[in-house]
């Protein structure tokens, strides 16, 4: 004990050696960042000499300071401070939390952008189906979002009955599973739901944009459809030219009346 007493004596001269005043000493237990969040001088050094804020333990004077000391109006300023200064730990804390979490989360997002998905033509032979391998050459990188593809296809429906359309292939890939339509046990037709859809005999006629594309249907050149993410505007009027960065392809098959594609490159990844 006698050791211990003789210590603090000891470390109380040096701080008296060291300020000039109790308020240097009390300013020196203060950081920058407590500073810039408490912005009253008097009340931080209030804090510190009430063992609320410091570097260690405060070096009080020879005179006792409590509650008592302090004013009305004054009091109700510390209660504040203190009482905005923990919110302000607790508010730090929370921003860690978010910090790590948004690491953690970021890192599942990068690891499952590096496990490639699993396309629905792999190890499936097409070479005699012109329509399907031209479908099974444009999975992956329409998938991916490095392309989207514009498919006119005219045929006929269960009924019996003739339909046309153009379907949005990304959005289709996105809503619909594609393995029996690569598997031979289901055809890819038109929908009512798609960018563009007819029924020859029951004159039902239906146009919707989709998350890539937006119909324009009262144009003077006709039906277009304008890509959401590059503004460029495919025409699909085979005699004109199709539209910047557009490419039409013709598919010479036996699986449907007529089939066109209209290939359409970004620059960016949807």
């Amino acid at each position: 004990m006698a050791t211990r007493g003789r210590n603090e004596d000891i470390s109380n001269l040096d701080v008296v050696e060291r300020f000039e005043s109790y308020e240097d000493y009390l300013d020196s237990q203060l950081t920058a960042t407590d500073m810039g969040y408490l912005e009253d001088e008097e009340m931080a050094r209030q804090l510190v000499e009430l063992g609320y804020r410091g570097l260690g333990d405060t070096l009080r004077r020879e005179v006792s300071t409590d509650f008592t000391d302090i004013g009305g109006e004054e009091l109700k300023k510390l209660f504040y401070i203190i009482f905005n200064f923990y919110m302000y730990l607790f508010a730090g804390q929370i921003q860690k939390d978010f910090e790590s979490r948004k690491k953690i989360l970021l890192e599942r997002t990068s690891q499952k952008h590096l496990i490639p998905k699993q396309l629905s033509s792999v190890d499936k032979d097409f070479s005699k189906f012109p329509f399907l391998q031209a479908l099974a050459d444009r999975e992956e990188l329409v998938r991916t979002g490095k392309l989207t593809t514009i498919i006119f296809i005219r045929d006929f429906n269960s009924k019996g009955q003739e339909i046309s359309g153009y379907i949005d292939l990304a959005h289709r890939m996105r809503i619909e599973d594609f393995a029996p339509i690569f598997e031979q046990r289901k055809r890819l037709l038109p929908k009512a739901a798609d960018l563009s859809f007819y029924n020859w005999e029951t004159q039902l006629s239906t146009s919707n944009s989709t998350p890539h594309y937006q119909v324009i249907a009262d144009s003077a050149q006709g039906l277009l459809f304008k890509n959401k993410r590059d503004r460029k505007v495919v025409n699909v009027n085979p005699e004109t030219d199709p539209g910047d960065n557009t490419t039409r392809i013709e598919i010479e098959t036996k699986e449907y009346t007529q089939v066109v594609l209209y290939d359409h490159s970004t620059r960016r990844r949807l």
